[in-house]
């Protein structure tokens, strides 16, 4: 449990049993490996030097760009008013949800900007979405072909499938989202001694001893003293939250949080305050306001004061200033709530993630969060730390006392995975852009608004263990040849003469 009056000590030292996996394999289709050539993982001792790494730098679109898109989207959207003028008379047709005439003294429920986006400007480019797969999204996939006869309305399935497009848009990391029937013996075994489904709470009938061994596994992996594990990573971030923080408390979130940690911290009933991305000057800022000012109104003391950060922010593929964060934590006695959803098992020398990376002691931040959604091919979230920590949410978390056991046979996936990676296994394994890279054969994912701003829709690329290098260089030419047919590129930055000694984090922008 987290306490207002002591403050988490680096007091423990992180055993790294092994380096990282490295792998070169034949990949054949949804992730199926055979003939392998690996080397066996080392064993050390003791934490991992910090990697060197600089400061994430995102260049600025030109003034003519944001300019022109702005000009696009309003053009579309005083089209989209006057259609939706033509629907309120009867003169267009409305597909989508609507208000009866009997509730006209209601409040309106599909009248928000949102949902005339999605009316006007998403249906336009519906296409891009949801796309039927038939196959295991590993490395590669097949896609169910559809077309649209009603502009994006609907869609129906022709019959024909896209074969073998390479996968960018699964957060496979590690790829241990495989069909190999070798590597998931121990997962059928499971299922056939637990079951696929627990059906109970843990704290009722479905505490299975393969959950606390997932458990014990994961708390020794880390490095820390005791972890719980969660059916669910969303749930994992919204409902833990609340039981951690609440009314009198203050959060400090970075802007670019996921919406599971935004979610949690408004359901905590905290007071929320909003610091600029990975901006050390903004959240010092905020940090001094809170100790001098205290609570609004009454300038009392805040019961608490917790910090919320991503390891790796997905949206943006920027890193956690952890070092500077932690040295804040200890400054101003706050404390630190660290989502690692996309870092764990894919960052640091044996993916123990951005603790790791830059050599810093886990039970220096006191609430450790992760998913076993990404690299480690499965579902569920954790959360590690002290023991007394993890003790309280077994007893306060609605997550835990409230939510069904997580199923067996995806326990012990997740299990095989980690000690795959600690090397305990006795193994050695290891918007018309979307359109024109689909005929390429090669599936992305497109985010817009209202999952970021109306200018900084972006296409967002996820990179696999289990991507071969050919499957790599196909989609960087795909890109490059794109990125001039569509008129995408608008960098100021120019191609170095000397390839070797370009560094992409030394370069700074044009003022």
């Amino acid at each position: 449990m987290i306490r207002t009056d002591e403050h988490h000590s680096c007091n423990g030292t992180l055993k790294c049993h092994s380096d990282q996996k490295q792998q070169e394999s034949n990949s054949l289709k949804n992730g199926y490996h055979r003939k392998e050539k690996v080397q066996k993982n080392g064993k050390g001792d003791g934490f991992h030097q910090p990697r060197v790494r600089g400061e994430d730098s995102f260049e600025e679109a030109p003034m003519y760009v944001a300019v022109l898109t702005y000009m696009g989207y309003g053009i579309v959207i005083l089209f989209g008013y006057f259609r939706d003028f033509l629907r309120a008379v009867g003169l267009e047709k409305c597909h989508q949800a609507q208000e009866r005439e009997e509730q006209k003294d209601f409040v309106p429920l599909y009248q928000d900007f949102e949902n005339f986006y999605k009316r006007n400007l998403y249906t336009r480019v519906r296409d891009n979405w949801n796309r039927p797969i038939c196959s295991l999204p590993g490395p590669v996939f097949d896609i169910m072909e559809r077309v649209s006869d009603d502009y994006n309305w609907t869609f129906r399935l022709t019959g024909r499938t896209v074969e073998n497009v390479i996968n960018m848009g699964s957060y496979n990391y590690l790829g241990f989202a495989e069909n190999n029937v070798d590597f998931l013996k121990t997962v059928a075994e499971e299922t056939r001694q637990y079951g696929v489904g627990v059906c109970s709470t843990r704290q009722e009938l479905g505490n299975l001893s393969i959950h606390e061994k997932l458990e014990q596994l994961v708390a020794e992996f880390l490095g820390v003293e005791s972890a719980m594990a969660f059916g669910m990573g969303f749930a994992t971030n919204s409902m833990n939250i609340p039981a951690l923080v609440g009314k009198g408390c203050l959060i400090l979130s970075d802007e670019l949080n996921h919406t599971s940690l935004i979610l949690g911290a408004r359901l905590s009933g905290a007071t929320i305050r909003v610091f600029k991305h990975n901006n050390m000057q903004s959240l010092e800022k905020m940090l001094k306001e809170a100790i001098c000012s205290g609570q609004p109104r009454t300038h009392r003391a805040w019961k608490k004061i917790l910090i919320m950060v991503e390891g790796i922010y997905s949206m943006e593929g920027s890193l956690v200033r952890l070092p500077e964060i932690l040295a804040l934590k200890k400054k101003y006695k706050a404390y630190l709530y660290l989502d690692e959803a996309h870092s764990i098992g894919a960052v640091g020398p044996t993916g123990r993630g951005v603790t790791e990376h830059f050599g810093v002691d886990p039970n220096e931040v006191d609430v450790l969060m992760g998913t076993f959604t990404k690299s480690f091919g499965a579902a569920g979230g954790y959360i590690v730390g002290k023991k007394e920590l993890v003790d309280y949410l077994r007893s306060h978390s609605h997550s835990a006392v409230y939510a069904t056991a997580m199923s067996p046979p995806v326990v012990e996936q997740i299990i095989r995975a980690i000690k795959c990676i600690m090397g305990v296994d006795g193994t050695t394994e290891g918007w018309a852009l979307s359109r024109a890279m689909l005929k390429r054969k090669i599936g992305i994912v497109v985010v817009g608004f209202p999952a970021t701003p109306i200018t900084e829709a972006r296409a967002r690329f996820c990179v696999s263990a289990a991507h071969t290098r050919e499957m790599l260089d196909k989609v960087l030419q795909s890109l490059d040849e794109l990125g001039d047919d569509i008129k995408v590129k608008f960098s100021r930055h120019r191609s170095s003469y000397r390839p070797e000694l370009y560094d992409e984090t030394d370069f700074e922008l044009d003022s």
